[in-house]
């Protein structure tokens, strides 16, 4: 085929593909357009998760109506001008292809009245064109419908998760900018019920309490940090409050929301030897930066930037958190030593006189075997017929209970447990999502739930296997697992794993003689016996063979 230029149908398209990949991307454009024309209320409407109707109306300071057409068309913006004003972009949006990229994919409507006109105008764009333009009375503002979105293109709508995931993802997202902008008040209506609401008072725990819920807000701990550069504020959460992913770090640059790993890695790097394996904190850190030290330019959905001195940001998060968390009257305790022993044996050989890390290869089923004793209250040594067992206490424990309850759930055995005081759980509204899309599931793993009040709900009964555990903190864990949205498992097989983590034999637990026994027994009965439900060993083997070569008893 030779080569040849796109026709400009083509190429729309193409750009529309960079930008809109679902509905979420078309609210978090819509939302960086009316935050950059200083909105200070902003109401979402969302049908059908986004794919039927999304709606975005606020009172910034509109459109005027001599630009309204030119507003829809490629590359047009009122944010820069010249080459130079790529290097000091301050604004959300400055690219342009907003608005005619979700003409390209939806049909659109256009309302908005600038502060200096007496009337509106609305435009009709039908296949990314003007169809039609009239004027109407309205308030200051804009609002931005697209309806239908991806009608045209099968292709990519086929991709689309289910209405209520893609409605999740846009909670999570305008959850994200209530963060960043609490002075702004946001209302979200999923099909016509409010969803979440922020007051728009300034008050960033006053918009964590409305996203995360009352409990996560009095747990935050305030980050303030100033360097010659990089100023850093926000909050971060005390040791008391940890969740099971990290959706729930935030990172705002010069008031940007991005995906950054980097930032993750900082501010978890905080945490170091303070949090169990798995848990993340819970942090929104917002920074500061003179505009030419961050390249905005990166990616065409503007989610990822770039920073001139990486390790120097890097630094200054970690510090701000780490400082909080010393400042934070709380006693702090050291995990990370077992777990580095851990992942050191998992792997380790002796060849050749030499220490070598490989991925042994061993039976699934384990041999009957004889415990020895316990070393540093976390692992248990065991002697099979074919040499040294070291078993990870709380890693076995979570296989037999993620087994027991699976095994339970597939012959609806499950054994509840009625808790004679309610369990009061107040939730944020995502997780709160997670529980209503999915009660009737919970219930038959033993979990009774019923509303009281906003955000507010009682536990009346729970699976008996976590009676005795923080009933509250079960729930939260089990829906941050059943939300995550990167996990492709089965609800239930989230929901079991969640469960068996909770009311584990935990590292530093001193364990009988009976108790050692009894763990292994039942770990010789499991399916999977040498890996817990996550994934990570159970069980490390020293072969009896290589021991004696390594003694010299065999040469």
């Amino acid at each position: 085929m030779p080569i040849r230029v796109l026709a400009p149908e083509v190429t729309s398209k193409i750009a529309a593909g960079e930008v809109i990949e679902r509905p979420s991307s078309v609210v978090k454009e819509l939302l960086d357009n009316s935050l950059d024309a200083g909105a200070r209320r902003i109401r979402i409407d969302i049908h059908g998760g986004g794919i039927e109707l999304i709606r975005v109306s606020d009172d910034g300071e509109g459109i005027p109506s001599g630009e309204m057409e030119l507003a829809s068309s490629r590359y047009a913006t009122s944010k820069i001008s010249k080459l130079d004003d790529l290097g000091e972009i301050s604004s959300l949006g400055f690219r342009g292809e907003a608005l005619p990229s979700i003409a390209a994919v939806a049909e659109m409507e256009i309302f908005s009245r600038a502060a200096e006109e007496s009337n509106g105008s609305i435009v009709w764009l039908r296949e990314g064109n003007v169809v039609r333009q009239e004027n109407r009375s309205r308030s200051r503002g804009t609002t931005i419908s697209a309806s239908w979105l991806f009608r045209n293109f099968p292709a990519r709508l086929k991709f689309l998760r289910t209405p209520g995931t893609e409605s999740s993802r846009i909670l999570h997202l305008v959850g994200q900018y209530a963060l960043g902008f609490p002075e702004v008040q946001f209302s979200l209506f999923l099909d016509g019920r409010l969803s979440l609401q922020t007051a728009g008072d300034g008050s960033l725990r006053q918009a964590i309490g409305k996203v995360y819920g009352l409990e996560a807000a009095r747990k935050m701990l305030d980050v303030v940090w100033e360097e010659t550069v990089v100023g850093i504020t926000g909050v971060t959460s005390s040791l008391s409050l940890v969740r099971s992913n990290r959706n729930y770090l935030s990172f705002f640059v010069n008031r940007r929301w991005v995906h950054s790993p980097l930032l993750s890695k900082a501010a978890e790097q905080a945490y170091h030897g303070s949090l169990m394996v798995g848990k993340h904190p819970v942090s929104v850190i917002k920074i500061a930066l003179p505009l030419r030290e961050v390249d905005v330019n990166v990616h065409p959905a503007k989610t990822q930037v770039k920073f001139r001195y990486e390790q120097a940001v890097f630094a200054s998060v970690e510090k701000a958190v780490k400082e909080a968390l010393n400042d934070a009257p709380v006693a702090r305790y050291d995990v990370a030593s077992s777990k580095d022993i851990s992942l050191q044996w998992q792997n380790l050989q002796v060849k050749d006189n030499e220490a070598v890390f490989v991925a042994p290869l061993l039976p699934l089923k384990l041999p009957v075997l004889r415990v020895l004793g316990q070393i540093a209250s976390a692992y248990i040594i065991a002697e099979g017929p074919d040499g040294l067992y070291i078993i990870d206490q709380h890693a076995a424990h979570e296989r037999i209970r993620y087994d027991k309850i699976l095994s339970q759930w597939a012959r609806s055995e499950i054994e509840v447990q009625g808790l004679l005081q309610p369990v009061m759980l107040e939730l944020g509204p995502g997780d709160r999502q997670a529980l209503e899309d999915n009660v009737d599931r919970l219930a038959r793993f033993g979990f009774s739930v019923e509303a009281f009040g906003e955000g507010s709900y009682l536990i009346r009964s729970v699976p008996a296997l976590v009676k005795d555990d923080d009933v509250a903190d079960v729930m939260r864990t089990m829906l941050d697992s059943i939300a995550d949205g990167g996990e492709v498992a089965p609800w239930e097989e989230k929901v079991a794993r969640s469960l068996a983590c909770h009311g584990a034999i935990k590292a530093g637990q001193q364990l009988s003689d009976d108790e050692m026994k009894g763990l292994l027994r039942q770990l010789e009965e499991a399916q999977q016996p040498r890996t817990c439900p996550h994934g990570r060993p159970t069980i490390i083997q020293i072969n009896l063979n290589q021991m004696e070569r390594d003694f010299g008893r065999r040469g």
